[in-house]
């Protein structure tokens, strides 16, 4: 093992001195994750192109260091962070922010994205060809990577695409005797070695006749669209421990070094949404089995949001979305990394939430940012679902709505296309909300416990009623999620002084008795114990255990050490 000076003189010498962040004021907005996650690192490294990343692997490998890579840092349970200072080995943290790239495939049918890609600048680029990524709403907007959503099998709100997913990659990987190869699963002709691998791909150096069908490999998900119209299974439709959704990239989290994905794109359709709201659960419920069951075409999206998370979206959201509504997703990820700028130094001079707690001030003396009908149904009705359907289908949904509605208790509106967006923006703002609160109300708040999980397709009681020994120790708890995919978002604000632990694992043992899934779309991260499946995947893909060590918590040591890793 070499010292850590060494490896950081070897570290310089592959990307440059400036590239290489040392200390806690430099490497803070890495190191600590977005709502959970941090620990030391010998350093942060951003390397420039791909080669150099592959240089920076091979320097952390020979090292002795354990390597966590990173792109946006948007995840919600600290799946690409540090946890802790107890890993026996110094980390080498590398961002992937600076490789950048999309090279269109197949006239656009396809994309090949490198580690730095965005969701958003994906999104930007396949627009004058009339087509769209997996993902388009939500985690796009605050700068989250391509390759992040593959790693980690992310959901989304689209109905007809499932998991982010993907057959074919190119990545690093280390193997048991700890020596770090590359591995092309492209199905791109490159070249024979790392070298002219990675330099011919990211310069584009390749031709049509260099592309393949990728031996019949999918570039998405190949089965979701069925899966979800079982409306009567008893298992949930997705969620990241799925096995069958495990491949090689696909639900690494982390466990390999992933330099490219080659993915299917989608054709964009017009598009209109419809606002409904009720006061009955089991009126969402029928509304669901018919969208997923009555129509030839599946809705591109339905997403549930319940009053109190409106209201808390609504007034703690506020600023995210009028940055977005008044400035582009473009924007977004500039300003989240000044804030967290900001924050840290505020936080050296010893003063924690200071952006949040101004950002709250000035928004709340702004008016009302919600369209005026949704302010209505929010008076009206405790829960409100925002269905996007294609514009051919929108006369056909709009008669069995009305229809639907003459017998059954609540309504519905046809949105205009600023209410519609605007509906859909406010849901994003809703995921986070609770963050705001928390900082803004520490005295009252002991911390988030945020769960995302994944209900049986069966489940017509899906909303939850918690036992009064729980429910009393939440000063809050916000509903929202991807209602017809039974996918729930369940945000719960613990009141000072409560065990936010203690509260999660009571309600993990009420999520079992129900058959859910959890995790659904966040990932593991360090939050969440493997299951036995997932951490068997992890240690099949890392078996020295170099990369991202612990995570779904299991071991942290060199080689898995002495864990019984079945993530118990």
């Amino acid at each position: 093992m070499s010292d850590r000076n060494t490896v950081l003189e070897q570290l310089r010498a592959a990307v440059g001195d400036r590239h290489v962040l040392t200390g806690d004021k430099a490497t803070r907005r890495f190191r600590r994750g977005y709502r959970f996650g941090d620990g030391p690192v010998l350093a942060v490294v951003r390397p420039g192109t791909l080669l150099q990343l592959w240089n920076v692997l091979q320097v952390a490998v020979q090292g002795g260091a354990a390597i966590i890579l990173q792109a946006a840092n948007t995840g919600l349970t600290g799946g690409s962070t540090p946890d802790g200072d107890d890993y026996g080995r110094p980390i080498v943290l590398v961002s992937t922010l600076r490789l950048t790239g999309i090279q269109l495939l197949n006239e656009g049918r396809q994309v090949l994205c490198l580690p730095g890609a965005t969701l958003d600048r994906l999104e930007q680029t396949l627009a004058p060809l009339g087509r769209e990524p997996h993902s388009v709403i939500g985690s796009s907007c605050i700068g989250a990577s391509v390759l992040g959503g593959i790693c980690n099998n992310s959901g989304g709100a689209l109905v007809r695409r499932g998991p982010a997913y993907t057959e074919l990659a190119l990545y690093a990987q280390v193997d048991a005797r700890g020596e770090l190869q590359l591995v092309n699963h492209l199905g791109i002709a490159l070249g024979d070695t790392p070298e002219q691998i990675l330099q011919r791909l990211q310069s584009g150096d390749y031709s049509a006749a260099d592309v393949s069908d990728g031996d019949g490999r999918a570039a998405s998900d190949p089965r979701y669209a069925e899966e979800v119209r079982k409306v009567d299974a008893d298992t949930p439709a997705r969620f990241n421990a799925d096995p069958s959704r495990h491949f090689e990239a696909a639900g690494s989290a982390g466990k390999l070094a992933v330099f490219a994905v080659r993915l299917d794109t989608f054709e964009k359709e017009a598009a209109e949404v419809f606002y409904i709201g009720s006061n009955r659960t089991d009126s969402l419920t029928a509304i669901r089995r018919q969208l997923l069951t009555g129509f030839e075409r599946l809705p591109i999206a339905g997403e549930y949001i319940h009053r109190d998370a409106y209201d808390i979206g609504e007034r703690y959201g506020k600023d995210s979305f009028l940055l977005i509504d008044k400035l582009g997703t473009a924007r977004v990820p500039a300003a989240f990394a000044l804030k967290s700028r900001v924050d840290g130094w505020f936080e050296r001079l010893g003063l924690r939430g200071v952006t949040d707690r101004m950002m709250q001030l000035l928004t709340g003396l702004l008016p009302s940012h919600l369209p005026k009908r949704m302010g209505e149904f929010r008076q009206r009705y405790e829960h409100h679902l925002l269905l996007k359907v294609s514009a051919q289908d929108a006369a056909a949904t709009e008669a069995w709505l009305r229809g639907f509605f003459n017998d059954h208790e609540g309504g519905y509106f046809h949105c205009t296309a600023d209410e519609g967006r605007k509906a859909f923006l406010h849901r994003f703002a809703v995921a986070g909300a609770a963050v705001r609160y928390r900082e803004v109300h520490r005295r009252q708040v002991q911390d988030i416990v945020a769960l995302d999980i994944a209900l049986r397709r069966d489940d017509a009681d899906w909303f939850e009623q918690l036992p009064a020994d729980i429910d009393g120790r939440l000063l809050h708890k916000l509903y929202y999620g991807h209602f017809l995919c039974h996918v729930f978002h369940q945000d719960y604000i613990a009141r000072k002084g409560e065990d936010p632990v203690a509260i999660e694992h009571a309600m993990w043992a009420l999520l079992d008795q129900r058959g859910a899934e959890y995790p659904a779309e966040h990932n593991v991260g360090h939050l969440y114990p493997a299951k036995p499946a997932l951490a068997g995947f992890y240690r099949a893909l890392d078996p020295s255990n170099t990369f991202n060590p612990g995570i779904g918590q299991t071991s942290k040591a060199r080689g898995w050490g002495s864990c019984d890793c079945d993530g118990h």
